[in-house]
């Protein structure tokens, strides 16, 4: 399996992030083909009790880099990527990674 991955810096409105991102964000990229599993992570501190540099992460699953290549190029992927862009890009940190040790 490999995933995309969306680190998220601190948004200046947490609460029109967080509207955005579940309302309309997170629907679109649901839809993309290929998509096997979305985990969300909302990070909440550090283990020293300090902030963390990261508001929110998240990983999008498929099977493999062709079904997530073929993903991001399909109308659903450039959907996402557009209102990705349009509402988190200054704070947005993406990578792909392949998963090991399943």
């Amino acid at each position: 399996m490999v995933k995309l991955v969306a680190m998220y810096k601190m948004p200046k409105d947490k609460e029109a992030f967080d509207a955005h991102y579940e309302s309309v964000h997170t629907p679109l990229v649901k839809k993309m083909p290929g998509l096997q599993k979305v985990e969300v992570t909302r990070f909440v501190g550090t283990p020293m009790g300090t902030e963390p540099d990261y508001y929110l992460m998240a990983e999008m699953y498929f099977l493999n880099h062709e079904e997530l290549k073929n993903s991001m190029k399909s109308p659903e992927g450039r959907a996402a990527a557009k209102d990705l862009m349009g509402f988190a890009g200054s704070i947005v940190s993406m990578t792909i990674g392949e998963v090991v040790g399943e």
